[in-house]
């Protein structure tokens, strides 16, 4: 049997005790580490904060590992349990989709254990999550890669009233390109897109294409740290929320669209006075 497993989004603690069980049963345990992170990252000590609770050992698969030798992974769950984690929910990414379809064409069991994920801890800032549109990936810039396909979706998305969720760039275990080209992989320091930079690159791309899909007083929501005991949470203006410091990752940004009063009455909990420079929401939740 493959079990993949949602961890929710916080720390080790956040795991359904339907998975915990089903990880402590496992022969072999990996946990995804590049669609997203736990509060406390992928460190030796976090692994072994993982692993004092599971009672079991922890392998990382990084991005590598699950894209190029998956079918030694999935060669495992035929003879065996195998545990897959993912932080948030299993389906809150399409790569393990991806490793669903294959190991149902090997003819392996799958199991599916659910938990939470941004896609819907995101409604704690009061937006109703029926009134979102499509999720858009806001990319990490270079000076020559700049793409800009998330820019129709959130256009599509305002005309009709409905709120966006951007899911900002993680880099993690990247091999640099001038690596690469010299045919032997050496991998970039980790990287994680603030909300700051992306407004900055999502302001950049309107006045390119200058369609006013939005400026810099639109209304957004910054998350930082979802999930977790000092999770942030701030409402504003693009142009308020480029001056905050959000702190530590991981950040998600939610443009607003049309909004109800009931909305409006929850998400004036988290708007940001000009007097007041926040460091945690969490009061507020």
């Amino acid at each position: 049997m493959l079990y993949i497993i949602g961890l929710g989004l916080g720390d080790e603690k956040d795991i359904t005790l339907r998975g915990l069980e089903a990880v402590r049963k496992c022969e072999k345990v990996y946990i995804e580490a590049y669609t997203s992170l736990l509060s406390f990252g992928l460190s030796t000590d976090g692994i072994s904060t993982l692993e004092k609770l599971y009672e079991t050992p922890v392998t990382v698969a990084d991005r590598e590992m699950v894209e190029e030798k998956a079918d030694a992974i999935l060669s495992e769950a035929r003879l065996s349990d195998v545990a897959f984690l993912v932080v948030g929910d299993p389906f809150g990414a399409t790569t393990h989709s991806d490793l669903v379809v294959r190991a149902k064409k090997l003819g392996v069991q799958v199991q599916v254990v659910y938990n939470a994920s941004v896609m819907n801890a995101v409604g704690i800032c009061g937006l109703q999550l029926y009134r979102y549109g499509e999720t858009v990936s806001i990319p990490f810039f270079t000076e020559t890669w700049r793409p800009d396909s998330f820019y129709e979706k959130i256009q599509g998305n305002r005309s009709l009233g409905l709120h966006t969720l951007c899911l900002l760039d993680i880099r993690v275990k990247e091999p640099s390109f001038e690596s690469l080209c010299r045919g032997k992989k050496q991998y970039e320091p980790p990287r994680f897109m603030t909300i700051n930079t992306a407004i900055e690159q999502l302001l950049e791309v309107e006045q390119i294409r200058g369609e006013s899909a939005f400026n810099e007083d639109t209304d957004c929501v910054g998350f930082a740290r979802l999930g977790s005991e000092d999770q942030m949470i701030v409402a504003g203006t693009m142009r308020q929320l480029q001056k905050v410091d959000f702190g530590e990752p991981l950040h998600c940004l939610v443009i607003v669209g049309k909004t109800h009063p009931v909305e409006e009455e929850m998400l004036d909990f988290y708007k940001l006075k000009d007097d007041i420079h926040p460091k945690n929401n969490n009061e507020a939740a």
